[in-house]
């Protein structure tokens, strides 16, 4: 395991490569975030030249989160972090579906939330487990014909998508409340909780969509260790005061 940085220091070269582990805040792109500390870092530590940055799996704008961003010569391992196992915690919302699968668009129908228990959201989670398809939202970045799939959706344009096989490790009701349900999951690489919201919800003839989506864990890397945005400009910014 490839130990984080915990420290900014005067000495600390982001060209020959360092692990950082961010807590991104809802609201933001992930690409955002590395835009930004590559920024910090060049500013702070006059770095004239290219300085690769670049993050190991993508947390969409409404979710928070775990995100591991990788500097200089430590992006060459970006894609051996992706592999490692996702832990979400979320919020599954019945009744209702929305275009975009979250709360990024308005609710499009509604429905009745009768089959909305304890007892058949836990059989319908264990269903989930294991191998499974699911399609990615059309509110995507999945690349069709060279476009990303949410540039089709904005504009009203068909466009279908390919499923793709997932893996699903544990799934976890939490709580039901008001026909909200929270839960916990662990995953592969390249799930879609989305996509199991709207699956869920078609499956129980309910609806769903997703309310909350936070990471937790990516492999052996956890949230606890994580920087929050201000903690590392702070720390990068301030490095010579």
């Amino acid at each position: 395991m490839t130990e984080p940085l915990t420290h900014i220091q005067s000495d600390t070269d982001f060209k020959a490569g360092t692990l950082l582990l961010i807590d991104k805040p809802k609201g933001i792109t992930s690409f955002k975030v590395v835009k930004d500390i590559r920024y910090w870092i060049k500013k702070t530590f006059q770095i004239k030249e290219k300085l690769k940055v670049g993050h190991a799996g993508t947390l969409d704008p409404l979710a928070s989160g775990l995100l591991i961003i990788c500097t200089g010569r430590m992006t060459k391992s970006i894609e051996s972090f992706q592999q490692g196992r996702k832990t979400y915690i979320g919020t599954f919302v019945f009744g209702a579906t929305t275009p975009s699968f979250d709360m990024e668009t308005e609710i499009d129908k509604t429905f009745p939330t009768t089959n909305v228990t304890q007892e058949t959201l836990r059989k319908t989670f264990n269903s989930f487990t294991g191998e499974i398809k699911q399609t990615p939202p059309i509110y995507s970045a999945v690349k069709v014909k060279g476009r990303r799939a949410y540039d089709y959706a904005r504009k009203d344009d068909e466009v279908k998508l390919k499923e793709k096989e997932v893996t699903i490790h544990d799934f976890k009701l939490i709580s039901l409340e008001d026909n909200q349900a929270v839960f916990q999951i662990e995953c592969s690489k390249g799930t879609y909780i989305r996509s199991l919201a709207r699956d869920i919800g078609t499956c129980l003839n309910t609806g769903a969509y997703l309310g909350e989506l936070r990471r937790t864990n990516i492999g052996e890397y956890n949230l606890q260790h994580a920087f929050s945005l201000e903690e590392i400009k702070k720390a990068i910014e301030n490095i010579d005061s």
